[in-house]
């Protein structure tokens, strides 16, 4: 299996080697992993793409490249540049450093990537590790992601939907945070809705009289409801989410047809 990996976090996010880890076991001694990420941190880009601007790729190594770009610019590289001859046959997007769940999957860079390899249609799943207090002051703090994520991967890839065509389905991974040997099981869920968590923004003058905004995340650690993704993470199990690029509110096409046409 030829696998391509990036994620949101930057080429030397200490993730993106929690990952390569999980990658170069899953491709096996006779597959291959190619790293493509970018070359600065790229969280909260979504699945921008440097639509109006090129996008300078850079080696590092053997099967490995840096993009000065978003990660949806790096599975573009990767696809019709890096492996060009030979496309890769997954893409794994993280892991990230922090939970990409409820609404920060509308943010994320690492789901960016996974959206944008299913438009490409190739399997993707994305992998990011929660952090709280029972786990950020690890020696690895990505230790659930490190020990739970070659199984939850073999997983989805053996019982997954993997259907072709149209908006194709890819997977959104959560790990707890909590230790890797206190993980429950788990549990497939829904994108949750973190009441009352939104992103705002706090303004600064700079020294020269310029004002500034730092943008500001809402609490994290929110129970979501039952049979959310957040829910199921705070509860101490891996949460895997079927996402697709489709937002159409399918469920009130028939009422709005009624009511406009």
């Amino acid at each position: 299996m030829r696998i391509l990996i990036t994620n949101d976090d930057g080429i030397n996010a200490p993730g993106l080697r929690v990952l390569e880890d999980i990658a170069r076991e899953i491709a096996g001694t006779e597959g291959e992993v190619w790293i493509v990420a970018p070359a600065f941190e790229q969280s909260g880009v979504g699945h921008c793409i440097s639509y109006t601007h090129p996008t300078m790729l850079s080696q590092f190594g053997e099967r490995r490249f840096a993009a000065e770009g978003s990660p949806a610019d790096c599975v573009l590289a990767g696809i019709y540049q890096v492996m060009k001859d030979a496309p890769p046959d997954l893409v794994l997007s993280g892991v990230n450093r922090g939970n990409n769940a409820a609404e920060n999957v509308l943010y994320s860079g690492t789901i960016g990537a996974a959206i944008e390899a299913a438009l490409q249609g190739i399997p993707a799943i994305a992998l990011s590790q929660f952090f709280g207090p029972e786990n950020i002051d690890l020696d690895n703090p990505f230790e659930a992601a490190a020990e739970h994520g070659i199984d939850t991967v073999r997983r989805l890839l053996r019982h997954g939907h993997w259907e072709e065509g149209g908006y194709r389905t890819f997977y959104n991974v959560n790990f707890p945070p909590i230790p890797g040997s206190d993980v429950k099981g788990l549990k497939v869920a829904t994108q949750g809705v973190r009441p009352d968590t939104r992103h705002s923004v706090e303004p600064h003058i700079s020294p020269s009289g310029r004002l500034f905004m730092w943008v500001h995340g809402g609490p994290q650690h929110v129970p979501a409801g039952p049979g959310s993704d957040v829910t199921a993470n705070i509860e101490g199990y891996i949460s895997v989410t079927p996402l697709r690029a489709d937002l159409t509110a399918h469920d009130l096409i028939d009422s709005l047809r009624e009511r406009l046409e």
